[in-house]
């Protein structure tokens, strides 16, 4: 009986495997297709300059085929937009993460617009979700460098299979004695809780440690840029002193802070007594809760978290950020140390996402910005930020949250520094 089993896990684990090197070996053989022969343009391999605007790469989603070529082309030839309106080496590197909430991005986007020396930055927009509208939206920049990358394993180039949800897979409440039963095919790999993957629920999290990998290895407008990447998402809103703040804090930390690994310029407390704390920073150990917003990391922190590539993605816990505090402390020795805005520069304006998906106002969000913003005006471009507190920096467990259980999750995830 046990033999069987084992061989029954066998089986299943090849399985896996053979799924795993399936979608790798298409992510390479897509790259390059019987259309496009020649290699990435001089200007995108010389310094990242990229290409001039009005080359871009045509996306068509008139099928799942063509919108997943047009996927892997654009990966590969990373069209920077409006290159030839602002050349040389970018100041900022600011990633966004885009799913699927245009008026939410709209607001961001224009919020950047409004970012004092905005046009020295190069702003990237990872996404995961594909539409005309998106594309529509991002392609409207023209006021500072613009590259578009997508994750290849989204949930929507998959719609009936792995990474997507598979008829197959069993249900999420099933119980597992049932599952086994019902010969589901992730039966044998439920969460910390009992539960089945959920395929929407899994995605953040991929996309998340896909992208950190892609932006630092992968995307040649990076190539010998030495700064901090600060990673954004769709329903967030800089302030227009962004830039001027977070050249105060790199100076801050240069002189006062070397061992802080990070810094994060947004919190989650709006603008609440802004003017007052509109200079202030305090040093502390990041954590998910409250340090995930507008983070800021170098090439150093990005090779502590990718030595951590296998607690990552074997992690009982479908969240990004709660992961990263796990591994702040455990697989990183030394807990993470945040520099972290007291006057948040990033606000959130969503107010739904990936479990309220009803009753989403972006005008209302727009609205409530606005007011902020007069409110805040004065205590925006301080000339220098002061130390406000010091707290100690320390690990700090928490429960996990299950949701990434599954094996095929797994590899997958920690295949993603290969490819």
């Amino acid at each position: 009986m046990r033999f069987r089993l084992l061989k029954k896990n066998l089986l299943a684990l090849l399985g896996v495997c053979f799924v795993v090197v399936t979608l790798l070996f298409s992510t390479r053989v897509l790259l390059v297709n019987d259309n496009d022969t020649g290699g990435p343009s001089s200007n995108a391999v010389q310094g990242g300059q990229g290409i001039p605007s009005g080359d871009t790469v045509k996306f068509s989603f008139a099928s799942l085929p063509e919108l997943t070529q047009s996927v892997y082309n654009a990966n590969y030839k990373q069209c920077v937009h409006n290159a030839d309106k602002f050349p040389g080496e970018p100041q900022l590197v600011l990633v966004v993460q885009v799913h699927n909430r245009p008026e939410y991005l709209r607001l961001l986007i224009k919020s950047l617009e409004k970012a004092a020396e905005v046009h020295s930055f190069l702003l990237i927009f990872s996404h995961d979700y594909f539409t005309e509208e998106i594309n529509a939206i991002v392609q409207g920049i023209t006021f500072c460098k613009v590259l578009q990358i997508y994750f290849p394993f989204s949930t929507q180039l998959y719609p009936s299979e792995f990474p997507g949800q598979d008829p197959r897979d069993c249900p999420r409440d099933m119980s597992k004695d049932n599952a086994l039963k019902t010969g589901c095919l992730n039966a044998e790999h439920p969460d910390s809780y009992g539960h089945y993957r959920e395929a929407f629920i899994t995605q953040t999290k991929h996309h998340w440690w896909w992208k950190l990998h892609f932006v630092w290895e992968r995307v040649q407008a990076m190539q010998g840029y030495s700064g901090f990447v600060i990673f954004l998402e769709e329903d967030n809103y800089i302030l227009p002193d962004f830039f001027h703040f977070y050249k105060s804090m790199i100076e801050f930390r240069k002189s006062s802070c070397p061992d802080c690994d990070m810094l994060a310029l947004g919190n989650h407390n709006g603008l609440t007594d802004f003017t007052r704390l509109s200079n202030k920073v305090l040093t502390t150990g990041w954590m998910s809760t409250k340090h995930n917003i507008g983070m800021a990391i170098s090439r150093e922190v990005y090779y502590k978290l990718m030595g951590c590539n296998n607690e990552y993605c074997t992690y009982d816990d479908y969240n990004w950020d709660w992961t990263l505090q796990h591994l702040s402390g455990a697989c990183i020795s030394k807990p993470l140390k945040v520099l972290v805005a007291q006057g948040s520069r990033v606000l959130h304006t969503g107010d739904c996402g990936l479990h309220q998906k009803e009753n989403c106002r972006p005008e209302w969000a727009a609205q409530k910005v606005e007011e902020s913003l007069q409110t805040a005006k004065d205590g925006l471009f301080p000339p220098a930020v002061v130390l406000n507190g010091a707290e100690p920096v320390e690990h700090k467990a928490h429960m996990k949250n299950g949701g990434w259980g599954d094996i095929r999750d797994h590899i997958l995830c920690k295949n993603y520094a290969k490819i």
